[in-house]
Parts: C-alpha cells; sequence; structure tokens
C-alpha cells in the first residue's frame, strides 16, 4: 500500500505543477498573445479560468491557508513512510522547481501581485465575450 501511497503522492506533486505552469504561461501566452494577435488568448471561458485560478492562490495567501495540494501531498507522503518533499526523481524535481524557503509575506506578496498583472491582463488584452458576425462578402439575392 505503501507504492500507492508514494505514486500518489507523485501524481499530486505533477497536478499541483501543471497547475502552476497554467498560472505561470497562462499570463505569458495572453500577453505575447495580445501582441501578435493571437485570438484564442481572448477566449472568455480561458481567461476566467486563469483568473479564478490565481484568484484562488491569492485568497489563499491571504487567508494564511496552506495550499490543500501541498497538505495532501505531505500527509500522502507521511502515509507511504517517506520524508515530506521527497519522492522519484521527477517528482523531486518538479517539487524543489515549486518550492523554496522565504517568508510566508514574500510569498503573499508575490501571489498578490501577480494576481494583480492577471487582473490588469484584462484591460491589456480584453477576452471577447462574443464573436463579432462579420458582413458577408457578397448580398444574397
Amino acid at each position: 500500500m505503501t507504492t500507492v501511497y508514494r505514486l500518489t503522492a507523485d501524481l499530486v506533486v505533477v497536478v499541483h505543477f501543471a497547475f502552476v505552469a497554467f498560472v505561470v504561461f497562462g499570463l505569458l501566452l495572453t500577453l505575447v498573445g495580445g501582441v501578435r494577435r493571437w485570438e484564442w488568448v481572448r477566449n472568455v471561458r480561458f481567461r476566467a479560468f486563469h483568473l479564478a485560478a490565481i484568484g484562488f492562490v491569492v485568497a489563499e495567501s491571504l487567508c494564511g491557508v496552506t495550499c490543500p495540494l501541498t497538505v495532501w501531498e505531505q500527509h500522502l507522503r507521511d502515509l507511504a513512510g517517506q520524508e515530506s518533499y521527497r519522492g522519484d526523481f521527477i517528482a523531486t524535481w518538479v517539487h524543489d522547481l515549486m518550492f523554496f524557503d522565504a517568508e510566508p509575506w514574500v510569498f503573499t506578496l508575490c501571489y498578490c501581485s501577480f494576481g494583480a498583472v492577471v487582473a490588469l491582463s484584462w484591460l491589456l488584452v480584453p477576452p471577447r465575450f462574443r464573436r463579432e458576425k462579420h458582413a458577408p462578402d457578397f448580398e444574397p439575392r
């Protein structure tokens, strides 16, 4: 059973990393896509989900709540008899990429600043709430 706990903890780390990558690269792609006129970065569902994702992180941080994925991973590692934050090669480097030591206020400041930039991106690269209808090239008779 310890193998199942270990593998599940590794999977949680990968999901956590994917969430972080979505938040970080979602903003980068939105800003680059705004300049390059990529239409997909204006998709309101993508933008709303992206804003909600960073909003959740900001809210956690302001409330002093540890991310549920971190808590879940640590619990699974304990059940597997492992040290927290250690797993396979991939899980370890993914985890080390995401976590580092700093005072909690540093993370809160970073999350809030990043969240503000994501909110600002709604003004810089506004999403399209509906598709604009183009006039036909010819008039039907």
